[in-house]
């Protein structure tokens, strides 16, 4: 056990929980019917990366063990208790910078209703209050105006472009990047996206 982690999240129908080897087939369904909806923002192999794509049970081992080792934090998203998606916090640093990359996908049926926008609220408040980290940072292609809507929605700051930032379907592709800090948001990212109305709760 870790600081801030294993943890459950919760707000009304949204929640966020540790993933486990359990989820794999739920997962598995998601991830098949979902391809289309997916494929444009996922990551991919690059072609000068050796080895084969790995997979669930592999994912899944080498995400709790770096969630035990207090390097990522990987949650499942829930709707009225039902995995519908995932999110990711990575590249967890300590010291002197205290920030964290975030990631996740949801189930294309249930976009657009603020669940995802719900759940980075929620992890960003857990990033920020229970694990004292200073800073979360998301990267978004530019073309992906669903996830630009997630962290406008909840305040997050562009702070430049990354060109040729991540292997996304096939090629090297450029990334908008957002900050949110812990002066940003004094009372919580969850009580003000509330304030707003937007939240999923």
């Amino acid at each position: 056990m870790t600081l801030g982690w294993p943890a459950r999240l919760v707000a009304g129908p949204v929640g966020l929980r540790p993933l486990t080897r359990g989820d794999a087939t739920r997962w598995a369904e998601l991830r098949r019917d979902n391809t289309g909806w997916l494929e444009p923002w996922e990551s991919s192999r690059p072609p000068e990366s050796a080895g084969r794509t790995a997979d669930y049970r592999e994912l899944t081992r080498d995400m709790i063990r770096q969630g035990r080792e207090g390097r990522s934090l990987p949650f499942v998203v829930t709707y009225d208790k039902s995995m519908v998606g995932q999110l990711t916090v990575t590249g967890i640093t300590w010291g002197s910078a205290r920030w964290a990359l975030m990631g996740y996908w949801i189930d294309q049926a249930h976009a657009g209703r603020g669940i995802i926008t719900t759940a980075v609220a929620m992890a960003c408040d857990h990033c920020f209050g229970t694990m004292g980290l200073h800073r979360v940072e998301i990267a978004i292609r530019p073309e992906n105006t669903a996830s630009l809507r997630v962290v406008e929605k909840l305040g997050f700051a562009r702070i430049g472009l990354a060109p040729r930032y991540l292997h996304i379907n096939g090629m090297w592709r450029d990334h908008e990047l957002f900050a949110l800090t812990s002066e940003d948001v004094p009372d919580g990212v969850l009580s003000r996206l509330r304030s707003r109305g937007s939240a999923t709760a």
